[in-house]
């Protein structure tokens, strides 16, 4: 089942996600930190794959390669080739059984899912299309108790696995379909519905280290609506696609942040709104995380830029607004005020002027 759980969670660790913000009047920047087991099977060799009369039914023995020196075989020896080949045969499902589910048990976890505390029953009912009987796959195979429809996993059953992997739910047609339970060796846990062994519909996924997803899945990875809430106290609730955050959604971080807006491909592009917990606030366009095209800028005390950015920074035209009412209308470079701009005093004068790097060359007015 580990296999449902990678774009998580190689992707962007959120719950290592955080922002930096170094501002003055001249420049604003800020950064986001991205957020088979093998068998060995004795053959018997013979020379020629022998015809063995078994009732009226005549049937050659294919399984075997020829070997020098031949050996013969004889109806005599039909007591001591028999019982062989079963356990050959035997093996060969144990090995296929494990094939099927290898899967499940590499399965990546991704990530980053939110600790809810486990709920107890789940409505999960025996249905006991067949008395219960317990079957081993071989000695080093997975071992299965529950519910059978002629030979295959029916109804409700329980699968552990030798390194400690288990499943409990409901089986159709030999595979994990309906609600169900997986618990992956290192202690994750997910829980939720299966479609032919993949986590497909609603399901909670449970890290060991206190971080969940609750939210829909489709063949083992998150897309649709969900919800991720993280050990230190982060938050994202909003639309997957392919596994990645995609879409409108809102991202609560640890410190206090906010980020209300679009998302695609796990990073904040579109139209959104950033708060800080300071007061400061962002409106604007993003780009790959980054404030890019036009935006507005505020600060909590009364200080304003409008205009253009370019990744993180002032540049091209806009307006700075300071909290005593003093403008600087025009361009900028680099989060500087740069070329021709025209300063708009208190009281009212203005003066057009030469600026570089964010200094003053001269008026030209």
């Amino acid at each position: 089942m580990k296999g449902f759980f990678t774009n998580l969670l190689a992707q962007i660790n959120c719950s290592n996600c955080s922002w930096n913000m170094r501002e003055n009047e001249g420049r604003v920047e800020f950064n986001l930190k991205e957020v088979s087991h093998s068998h060995n099977t004795s053959k018997e060799l013979i020379s020629e794959p022998p015809v063995v009369e078994l009732g009226s039914r005549l049937t050659r023995e294919s399984h075997f390669q020829q070997q020098q020196p031949p050996i013969p075989v004889y109806r005599e020896n039909l007591k001591l080739i028999v019982p062989k080949v079963i356990r050959i045969q035997s093996y060969w499902r144990g090995h296929q059984t494990r094939k099927l589910y290898s899967h499940i048990i590499k399965s990546n976890k991704q990530r980053k899912y939110l600790p809810n505390s486990e709920k107890e029953n789940f409505g999960l009912k025996r249905n006991s299309i067949e008395k219960e009987r317990q079957s081993y796959a071989n000695k080093s195979g997975p071992t299965y108790v529950g519910d059978y429809q002629g030979n295959d996993r029916e109804g409700y059953g329980v699968q552990t696995w030798p390194d400690g992997a288990k499943y409990e739910g409901q089986w159709k047609g030999n595979k994990a379909n309906g609600h169900g339970k997986f618990w992956h060796i290192d202690g994750d846990m997910f829980e939720g519905n299966w479609i032919d062994e993949k986590a497909h519909g609603k399901g909670v996924y449970t890290h060991t280290n206190g971080a969940v997803y609750e939210g829909d899945w489709r063949n083992d990875i998150q897309e649709g609506f969900g919800v991720e809430i993280w050990a230190d106290g982060s938050k994202y609730q909003g639309f997957y696609k392919n596994g990645k955050k995609h879409g409108f959604g809102i991202y609560h971080w640890s410190d206090g942040s906010i980020y209300v807006g679009n998302w695609v491909d796990n990073r904040i592009n579109g139209r959104g709104v950033y708060t800080w917990l300071d007061g400061r606030r962002y409106e604007g366009e993003w780009l790959n995380n980054n404030m890019h095209g036009h935006g507005v800028y505020s600060w909590k005390d009364g200080r304003k830029y409008d205009g253009e950015y370019l990744f993180d920074k002032k540049h091209g035209y806009g307006i700075y607004t300071w909290a005593d009412g003093k403008k600087y209308v025009g361009s900028w470079r680099n989060g500087k005020q740069h070329g021709e701009g025209m300063h708009l005093f208190e009281n009212g004068e203005t003066r057009k002027g030469i600026w570089q790097d964010g200094n003053r060359v001269k008026w030209i007015d």
